[in-house]
């Protein structure tokens, strides 16, 4: 998903928004009053299922996943400056714990990180993508959660927005590479075929600067995957609001290169967590148990 995030090879993919006095502080922004307090995420081997990992995958010891760290409260560099912290991450881990492997979760440019996965510079991707049919043609999916998408703006004096027709006349700010982008441009035909006020969509390489372009009113509105948005909202201490309800609602996936047979071991291990409650643990750390699921499933996409 990211912000349903969808990948497409033409376009890309970015650090936390932290808003005070409507500037953005960036990687830093992640302290002790935006990070969750630690939660165990910890999980144990299970053998039987750490046994289903393909030869290749086992004999590295690490399982390699790649995020876009942009996109708070799912993966965003935390105060250190390189670390990838968020739910993602921390589920990434607990996943790798149930498969007795250790791992790396890196930092990757949003557009790069499917194309990673089939060179085999990445075991996985986690970075809120949706599983969608066009993606299952390139990466296997294991699906994990559920989000819709969100539209938030400036508090004072911020349009109402509240479905994606109200976008008709006005700016909007979007990452490169998401559904959102995806969405704000077709209803930029929409409006113009329908004689209606110019839909301008202004687009950007990360989540940061789409935030950015809102703040100083460059947009009049921006788009997010749900639980991302009422994070930026949260962090923006009163800056930003959410406007409308969500819609769109969809399933995140586990990227994984198509067909190396890590899909059964991830989708076992997943459910492990489910049934030892690590799973909604590391949900309820983030609060984003609005998204779980109970029921996670292989390429699960219908559209």
């Amino acid at each position: 998903m990211r912000a349903h995030r969808t990948w497409n090879p033409v376009l890309a993919g970015g650090t936390l928004l932290a808003v005070t006095a409507l500037v953005v502080t960036g990687c830093s922004s992640s302290t002790s009053s935006t990070k969750p307090a630690a939660t165990s995420s910890a999980a144990s081997p299970v053998s039987s299922i750490a046994a289903e990992v393909p030869a290749a995958v086992k004999s590295k010891g690490t399982l390699t996943v790649a995020a876009d760290a942009t996109y708070a409260s799912n993966e965003f560099i935390a105060s250190d400056g390189h670390t990838v912290i968020g739910w993602d991450p921390d589920l990434a881990k607990a996943l790798g714990q149930v498969l007795s492997l250790k791992v790396s979760v890196v930092n990757a440019t949003f557009d790069t990180i499917i194309p990673g996965l089939a060179s085999g510079k990445y075991d996985l991707g986690m970075s809120s993508f949706s599983d969608t049919k066009e993606r299952q043609k390139t990466v296997d999916f294991v699906d994990y959660f559920e989000s819709g998408t969100s539209f938030f703006v400036k508090s004072s004096g911020g349009p109402n927005i509240t479905s994606l027709s109200d976008l008709c006349g006005h700016k909007v700010s979007v990452e490169a590479g998401t559904t959102q982008q995806a969405d704000a441009q077709a209803q930029a035909a929409k409006c113009k075929s329908a004689g209606k006020p110019a839909v301008t969509v202004e687009t950007f390489n990360d989540q940061n600067a789409a935030n950015l372009a809102l703040s100083s009113g460059r947009a009049d509105v921006s788009m997010a995957d749900t639980g991302p948005a009422a994070y930026q909202v949260k962090l923006s201490n009163g800056v930003f609001k959410l406007s409308g309800p969500a819609y769109g609602t969809a399933p995140y996936g586990i990227a994984i290169p198509k067909n190396n047979g890590m899909a059964k071991p991830i989708l076992d291990a997943l459910k492990q967590l489910m049934a030892n409650g690590t799973y909604m643990k590391i949900l309820q750390k983030w609060g984003v148990q609005a998204g779980a699921i109970s029921t996670p499933v292989i390429n699960g996409a219908t559209s």
